[in-house]
């Protein structure tokens, strides 16, 4: 055996050493669909919605049997309200998941992501096809809040709260990233983009670390809290990349999801990157992926396939289950928030 050979499966035994005899600080949840061969019409019986990691790393359905549940964000005061952005609306529980209700009116549908303000969490945000609703009241009301906003280009993919600052907000629009700094009383414009921002994360490790991705833009880095953005060289732009995610662990470690590119990483802190999808199904596309803060463990969603993990960064990979999904995101919620 070579040393390379050695050193890697050393590394994959500490680690699997590691995940045993450590108790995870988050729980894992996923909102995704098992819905693959299906159509509308189809007497198949699929399992779409919320899925949580068990203690021996399955994944068992909770809650709601319900297609298209893109997102999820939990009021880190109590472990029973959490929120969804679903096909219908936004959709949220205050009971652990026992009753839902849906809190957005019908002309506020195709909700495509969702984050509850940590410190100020009565407020929760709302990335709309046509724009940006607020709730200033736990889900109760959801006024629209887009002054600033373009009349076009104001489709919202994403949206992400400043863990540091109540009230400040990034919004990834069709047209570029929107900062407000007053709970969304008024938008500017920090980034503009030639296609829409697919998604941004604010590092765990250093909160004026920012990175987004777009469709065909490429992806940014900021280092001053996503007030000034730099794209980031070595990182392909013609084609979609759909998400980035952080190593907790690892303050070098960052990766990005890509139907056509696969699964990129780096950990040089975006200096160099390297596609990591040997192993992976060779036809399969990558839809999101994530990586577990409590053991740097990156899990990838194949799309209609199964999920693959690697405890190597990406060098080896193995499936993990939950065949012939398709994952719309991996949410880590800590243990006092689920």
């Amino acid at each position: 055996m070579t040393k390379i050979k050695m050193s890697l499966l050393l590394g994959s035994l500490l680690t699997a050493t590691a995940l045993a005899g450590t108790a995870p600080k988050h729980d894992l949840l996923l909102c995704a669909a098992i819905n693959k061969n299906y159509v509308i019409g189809s007497k198949i019986v699929t399992q779409n919605g919320i899925f949580q990691r068990g203690s021996d790393g399955s994944f068992q359905h909770i809650g709601l049997n319900f297609p298209s549940i893109l997102n999820l964000s939990a009021d880190p005061r109590d472990p029973r309200v959490f929120y969804l952005a679903t096909l219908n609306g936004c959709v949220f529980t205050k009971d652990g998941g026992q009753t839902w209700r849906i809190g957005t009116s019908w002309d506020m549908t195709e909700p495509k992501d969702v984050c509850v303000d940590p410190n100020a969490p009565d407020n929760i945000y709302l990335a709309l096809p046509d724009g940006i609703a607020v709730s200033p009241d736990r889900g109760a009301t959801w006024p629209r809040r887009e002054n600033g906003l373009p009349n076009r280009g104001k489709y919202t993919q994403t949206i992400e709260v400043d863990r540091t600052t109540a009230g400040r907000v990034l919004a990834g629009c069709e047209s570029g990233i929107y900062l407000t700094e007053d709970g969304a009383q008024s938008w500017h414009r920090l980034l503009p983009t030639k296609a829409a921002v697919d998604d941004i994360e604010q590092s765990p490790l250093d909160p004026q670390l920012w990175l987004t991705v777009t469709q065909s833009d490429g992806a940014h880095l900021s280092h001053d809290g996503g007030r000034t953005w730099q794209k980031i060289p070595g990182v392909p732009a013609d084609e979609a990349l759909y998400n980035v995610a952080f190593d907790a662990t690892n303050p070098q470690r960052w990766a990005i999801a890509s139907w056509h590119y696969g699964v990129l990483t780096t950990e040089d802190g975006g200096h160099t990157w390297t596609a990591r999808n040997a192993g992976l199904p060779a036809d399969g596309h990558v839809f999101k992926l994530g990586i577990d803060p409590d053991t740097g463990r990156l899990y990838v969603s194949v799309y209609q396939n199964a999920i693959h993990v690697s405890d190597d960064f990406g060098r080896t990979w193995r499936a993990a289950g939950l065949e012939g999904s398709s994952v719309y995101n991996f949410v880590f919620v800590p243990k006092t928030a689920k």
